[in-house]
């Protein structure tokens, strides 16, 4: 029977399975358990990319806060609120322990960055089985904001008297029907302090007809509005506005409003842009237009150029709005024949290039000299030349910042459209 019993084999199956069951069960659990934390790990990522991004959007303390830094910097404010919306978005979960979280969101240059990780764990079901009693899980999310580029305007508004053209064919046709010599400028006389109720000016005036200085007017006041409605925070950006004077006896740069980003205010000051005044026909021999000094004293007010990454380092950029014919004197360096010192060109570029050279930007936008065939002044000195005007405007602009608005166009969707692609265009970073 001994015999019998050591050569029986029977019972082999029971012992291999109760040999077989823990690391069974190990196995089983942990499928089980290794399931349970991959499915935890998606619910905290997407807690943690929610509270990164959250952290950096554009109604966030973040990005307030950034739009108002002038150097590069940690937010902690921001921080805390990534913090808030990382154990938001898990108050109603259970069956784990949240060990630590780590925000950071700082700014560097025009980027914000919020970088959230985190460690969590878990008890394990069957995995205890082999002394396994939780799990740990890790992660981190990162999210990067582009901020808007801060960007100064200097509106430079020719307001010389060849701005006093009608504003179209038509005003200029009406003006040319209604002047004794056929003229369709409407100079702006005022005698030793006095107004000339019979200046061209105030015929156009009675007659209706709207002259392009009027309407420069009325688009820089709109353009404060565009401004106001894209930017992102108040101080992104600022604009003054310039003329190249009040009378053609004091020709210079004339501060209509300063730099500022109340653009409310500066709104209300663009009411006072008018067509500079003369003494009398003729005077100083019409030679009002110097785009050499405007862009030079121009260049004078507007400091140092930024790199647009932070509030205390704008862009600096001139928005020049002409007809593009400078008559000013010039006795040399004149790229036309000179009637005597006068010299009336197209604008000479050397003049933008200096302002190119200090890192300024040139916007311009080309109210296009319109042809005035009855004018024999026009005939015998601008014509010869008109089809350079456009091109050496082009010139002086810094490349994609040109606009050319013709009669049949609007000055000020004209303006709005060239400063919505200048807001609009990727700053390179260096």
């Amino acid at each position: 029977m001994l015999r019998e019993y050591l050569r029986d084999r029977s019972g082999n199956f029971g012992i291999m399975s109760a040999l077989m069951l823990v690391p069974l069960i190990g196995v089983a659990g942990l499928a089980i358990d290794i399931s349970d934390a991959l499915a935890l790990k998606t619910r905290l990522q997407d807690a943690a990319d929610a509270a990164a991004l959250g952290a950096v959007a554009e109604s966030s303390v973040a990005f307030k806060e950034a739009m108002l830094m002038t150097d590069d910097g940690n937010i902690s404010e921001a921080a805390e609120d990534a913090e808030k919306l990382f154990s938001g978005q898990l108050s109603a979960k259970t069956g784990f322990v949240i060990d630590s979280t780590h925000a950071e969101v700082i700014r560097e240059n025009n980027q914000i960055k919020a970088v959230f990780s985190y460690s969590a764990s878990m008890p394990t079901t069957l995995l205890k089985v082999i002394g396994k009693n939780q799990l740990n899980i890790s992660g981190t999310a990162t999210a990067v904001f582009q901020t808007e580029t801060f960007r100064d305007f200097y509106l430079l508004l020719d307001n010389t008297p060849s701005m006093g053209v009608g504003a179209t064919p038509a005003d200029i046709n009406k003006m040319v029907a209604n002047t004794s010599d056929k003229c369709a400028f409407a100079c702006h006389i005022i005698d030793k302090g006095v107004e000339d109720k019979n200046s061209y000016y105030n015929l156009a005036k009675k007659l209706g007809v709207t002259i392009r200085i009027n309407v420069v007017a009325q688009a820089t006041a709109a353009l404060m509005d565009t401004a106001i409605n894209v930017r992102k925070t108040s101080n992104q950006f600022r604009m003054a506005v310039y003329t190249f004077g009040q009378k053609a006896e004091d020709t210079k740069l004339l501060e209509i409003s300063s730099l500022t980003d109340d653009l409310t205010k500066a709104k209300s000051n663009a009411a006072l842009i008018d067509l500079m005044s003369i003494p009398y026909q003729g005077y100083d021999n019409d030679q009002q237009t110097d785009f050499d000094r405007a862009l030079k004293d121009i260049g004078n007010k507007m400091g140092a150029a930024g790199t647009g990454l932070t509030a205390g380092s704008p862009e600096k950029i001139v928005f020049f709005v002409s007809d593009g014919v400078n008559d000013s004197k010039k006795a040399s360096g004149c790229m036309k024949k000179l009637t005597s010192s006068r010299c009336q060109q197209p604008i000479d570029i050397k003049a933008c290039d200096q302002l190119k050279k200090k890192g300024y930007k040139i916007a311009v936008l080309y109210t296009t000299y319109l042809p005035l065939p009855t004018n024999g002044w026009y005939n015998t000195w601008i014509k010869p030349f008109q089809h350079e005007i456009g091109p050496m405007m082009q010139n002086c602009a810094t490349p994609g910042y040109f606009f050319e608005v013709s009669p049949s166009q609007g000055i000020k969707e004209a303006m709005n459209t060239l400063f919505l692609k200048i807001v609009s265009t990727p700053r390179l970073a260096s």
